[in-house]
């Protein structure tokens, strides 16, 4: 599958943007703010909080992670996968390129 492909199947959004991609897969850039057996409650790049569900065998090691999954409720995600992404993330960059990439204006440019 090619990088197009792949992110016009899981586009990269924050958790304002959640709600428009009921059922879809998305990927989510995040900080963890707790971690429970089958569910992690984490902040979106927005500042959002947003539920995980998990498999109960995950591990999860760093601070912040981008979520692979599927939007279950304007507030949850059901996870494909967790990618760490390290102790150290400049959110506020994170979430102004996700703006950009959603603004209609450069549209050809991210699709």
């Amino acid at each position: 599958m090619s990088d197009d492909q792949d992110r016009q199947l899981s586009p990269r959004v924050n958790s304002a943007q959640l709600a428009n991609y009921l059922g879809k897969n998305v990927r989510l850039a995040c900080k963890v703010l707790n971690i429970d057996v089958t569910q992690i409650v984490v902040e979106a790049s927005d500042g959002g909080q947003v539920n995980v569900q998990i498999q109960s065998h995950s591990e999860i090691d760093d601070t912040y992670i981008e979520v692979v999954g599927k939007v279950q409720t304007p507030d949850t995600i059901r996870a494909l996968a967790c990618i760490g992404m390290g102790s150290d993330l400049d959110m506020k960059l994170v979430n102004d390129t996700i703006i950009l990439t959603h603004d209609p204006r450069f549209k050809t440019m991210f699709s």
